[in-house]
């Protein structure tokens, strides 16, 4: 197995590596996060590309030969619009009124980078995309929530995995894609191109 570099500081997403046994370093990609994609699985794979792409250039030549860059992005989408991490606590209450009682989309490009046993890079992108139905959540319940912090750093300004896990009533697909990162495709798609 190459050595994997996870190009994302995202606590959530060591988790979930940890989880399913990998083994990698973290170095954080310092890209700025503009992108010029509309449609939310267009704007994850472009971000994801420009992290690896970024990371991928630090870890230079000599280290690249048997590393495999690993890099995330995730949005929630709703009803057309994009929810990044939110910018205040106004705004994270904005978001959570927004998503109450409605289902959204979260989506996470993934972008992977390696050199090829024939020497040559190799460039491998996609995305997952899960339902999310949150039960109807009060004024009352958002202000407490927006007020606990948790969700300062988080796409859609919640956290899945957290006190949140209370609002949500199904999930469409792959869990571990609402948690920032989708393990189990991303397993696959290592074994299909013999990565693992």
């Amino acid at each position: 197995m190459k050595k994997i570099i996870l190009a994302s500081a995202s606590p959530r997403r060591k988790e979930l590596l940890t989880q399913i046994g990998f083994e990698f370093t973290v170095m954080p990609s310092d890209v700025e996060e503009n992108p010029e994609s509309t449609l939310p699985q267009d704007v994850v794979i472009e971000l994801s590309k420009q992290k690896a792409g970024d990371v991928w250039g630090k870890i230079g030549e000599d280290g690249q030969a048997d590393a495999l860059v690993l890099s995330a992005d995730t949005v929630v989408a709703i009803e057309g619009e994009i929810l990044g991490k939110p910018k205040d606590d106004e705004d994270a209450a904005r978001m959570l009124v927004l998503l109450s009682g409605k289902e959204h989309q979260v989506y996470t490009g993934v972008t992977m980078v390696w050199i090829s046993e024939e020497g040559k890079k190799e460039e491998y992108s996609f995305y997952v995309c899960t339902g999310v139905l949150m039960y109807r959540i009060s004024k009352e319940e958002i202000s407490e929530y927006v007020r606990s912090g948790e969700p300062v750093d988080k796409a859609g300004a919640y956290g899945v995995q957290g006190k949140a896990a209370a609002f949500i009533k199904t999930v469409r697909g792959e869990y571990s894609n609402v948690v920032g990162l989708p393990v189990g495709r991303l397993y696959q798609e290592m074994k299909a191109w013999d990565l693992l």
